[in-house]
């Protein structure tokens, strides 16, 4: 099992919730974040004094799902989300060592 951490725009995160439930992602887990990667903010003018913005909303979008069903969804997301430009986000993967479910006790695969 692969855990994905899926940085994204804000705007992207329907885009997203689409991929994931065509990909047949049981569940998720969305965090409002704010950071900054290689764009370093922005600058914007503010009644003629310049002020710089480094910290940018994001959304984080945490999934755990199948080995196999992982790269689906890596792939889907690279082509459907991307934009070309900076900022459009990252994926973090993480190899999951078990999971349960705490209702019926069910572990691994089943549990998910």
């Amino acid at each position: 099992m692969k855990k994905l951490e899926i940085v994204i725009k804000p705007e992207k995160l329907e885009d997203l919730k689409a991929i994931l439930d065509e990909c047949n992602a049981n569940g998720l887990m969305i965090n409002n974040i704010m950071g900054y990667g290689n764009q370093k903010g922005y600058k914007q003018l503010y009644r003629g004094a310049e002020y710089k913005t480094n910290l940018l909303p994001k959304v984080k979008v945490e999934t755990v799902v199948e080995d196999e069903v992982s790269e689906n969804i890596i792939g889907k997301v690279v082509e459907q989300i991307n934009t070309g430009n900076y900022g459009d986000g990252k994926i973090f993967v993480y190899e999951v060592q078990d999971a349960v479910r705490i209702r019926t006790g069910e572990r691994g695969s089943e549990a998910l």
